[in-house]
């Protein structure tokens, strides 16, 4: 079993349960709710088929036989990795019924990244599809394994015949729903899903959460973005990332449906708003250009679209002011949040996205936000300081991470985001001022570049090396590799990305290469990134 680090007090549940923000309600009752409602009723669509409520708890509760039988069992890891399909959801949501925790990775991750979070997580079974994006995962995973004595159970997507694999298309339809005594009743409050990122020991973190913090998240935005059962929502953002993961529990909890798509592609993304009658995306800033930067971009095409929710970096200006112009029947609005944190700050529905450009919006009711030093202190308003949260979205602490978990949190127990912002106005609307810790986001995918370092270092053309953002009017930040190479040696980009390539996932590779004599460093030899981010912009 998985203990919590940081359980949450008996007097902040009741409070919490007082307020009416946790209770005992799980993800499976109201899957299961919307299965005996709405059993015809669709639920999710993707590339391949599409499922009803009905028909999606019938494969859940199949699959879910089908582990136990297999012997996952309770407090067992199961790590998905996984593009946008309904197999995701399958399995996802199946693991409740056997009390076993969810571990979704990124489908971009690679050998070097899956290796170190089936080990850490102590992995029981690893759920993947055969092929992705050119990448090979079952091959991967099977090189892996013999240094993986906890990996019991490999199971792959697709219709594969192949030895120590199983075939989700084989075992689905061929077992029986699981029995009522066998099922398991996991607490509001157990530990149901993890998910890694990158922290500041340069190693992936597993974050943990329970059902309380999860539902509380999802449902937060469907309140707040008046989410109903007409919603139709498309789901680009990977699954196996917060966000895409957090869409498909607001279909659900909302009892509308979604539409997932594997790879974003403007013209196909315009062409599916316009057949499936999208009403609600969730995007970050860069996808947004891309879609209004598309010819066959045209009002009528987008007349189902309600609400557009943007994350991850702020949009431009002149991205509002186009998007209001080429789109004038829907809505854009920007938020602020984090694995850890779920969402926090939104600018809101009732607010004009220009008069609060720059900022992500004002601290949402149920969440706490506090701008503090150092020491945990509360700056003056208006200064800029860490951002720290509090709240019943909160994570319950990192997995096997005590060090991080004492550093991540303030003594009075609000969490510490690594973000640095300050208070704009008196009316609370926040603005991100940059981040404490050195990851990069480009994109709106981070990660922390001592990983690429420590890779590039076994290059043996490369003396020093540094990876920084370099700002990006798309993207945020891109990936600038800062480089001394050795005497006599050569080495070019296409070298940097061909080393790296398979080793890490693809958004993690080098985009740029500025070559120095010798790198800035601190007189107590550190590296000095702000200097190096100023040389290369």
């Amino acid at each position: 079993m998985i203990e919590i680090p940081r359980p949450p007090t008996a007097e902040l549940i009741a409070h919490y349960e007082g307020l009416g923000y946790w209770g005992e309600r799980t993800f499976g009752d109201i899957l299961e709710s919307r299965a005996l409602q709405s059993p015809d009723r669709e639920v999710i669509a993707d590339e391949h088929r599409r499922i009803t409520y009905g028909g999606l708890y019938g494969e859940v509760k199949r699959f879910a036989e089908f582990l136990r039988r297999k012997g996952v069992k309770k407090g067992d890891v199961v790590t998905l990795q996984l593009p946008n399909r309904i197999e995701f959801a399958v399995v996802f949501f199946s693991l409740e019924l056997i009390g076993a925790v969810a571990n979704k990775i990124s489908a971009d991750f690679r050998k070097t990244e899956v290796e170190y979070i089936l080990r850490f997580s102590e992995s029981k079974a690893y759920i993947c599809a055969e092929e992705f994006k050119g990448f090979k995962f079952l091959d991967m995973v099977q090189e892996l394994r013999p240094s993986l004595p906890a990996l019991a159970l490999v199971v792959c997507v697709d219709n594969v015949d192949r030895a120590g694999v199983e075939s989700f298309a084989k075992v689905v339809d061929a077992t029986p729903e699981i029995a009522l005594e066998n099922r398991v009743r996991m607490s509001a409050l157990d530990v149901m899903r993890m998910c890694f990122t990158s922290g500041t020991t340069g190693n992936p973190k597993g974050v943990l959460h329970c059902f309380n913090t999860t539902l509380w998240t999802a449902g937060l935005f469907n309140r707040e973005l008046a989410v109903t059962e007409n919603e139709v929502m498309l789901g680009f953002l990977p699954v196996g990332l917060n966000w895409g993961y957090m869409n498909l529990v607001q279909t659900v909890i909302a009892g509308c449906r979604i539409v997932l798509v594997e790879k974003f592609s403007p013209k196909a993304i315009l062409e599916l708003i316009e057949k499936e009658k999208i009403s609600y995306i969730a995007t970050p800033p860069a996808a947004i250009v891309a879609l209004l930067n598309t010819p066959e971009l045209s009002i009528q095409g987008m007349a189902s679209l309600r609400l557009m929710v943007t994350g991850g970096a702020s949009a431009a200006v002149e991205t509002i002011k186009d998007f209001q112009s080429r789109i004038p029947g829907a809505k854009l609005v920007e938020l602020y949040g984090m694995l850890e944190t779920g969402f926090h700050t939104i600018t809101g529905l009732d607010q004009d996205p220009l008069k609060v450009n720059g900022t992500v919006g004002k601290c949402m009711p149920s969440m706490g936000l506090r701008i503090i030093d150092d020491e945990g202190k509360d700056v003056p308003y208006g200064e800029i300081g860490e951002i720290a949260a509090a709240g019943p979205a909160i994570h319950l602490g990192y997995l096997n991470n005590p060090q991080v978990n004492r550093e991540s949190f303030t003594e009075d127990g609000w969490f510490r985001t690594g973000d640095l912002g300050q208070f704009v106005d008196q009316e609370g609307n926040l603005r991100i001022s940059g981040r404490k810790k050195e990851i990069i986001n480009r994109g709106g995918k981070k990660y922390f570049p001592r990983e690429i370092e420590e890779l590039l270092y076994e290059h043996p053309s490369l003396l020093q090396v540094a990876v920084v953002g370099k700002p990006d009017l798309r993207l945020g930040e891109k990936n600038c590799l800062c480089a001394v190479i050795k005497p006599g040696a050569q080495f070019t980009l296409e070298d940097a990305v061909e080393f790296l390539k398979g080793r890490v996932a693809d958004y993690k590779l080098p985009e740029e290469l500025v070559v120095f004599a010798e790198l800035p460093m601190t007189p107590t030899g550190k590296i000095r990134r702000p200097a190096l981010v100023a040389l290369v912009s």
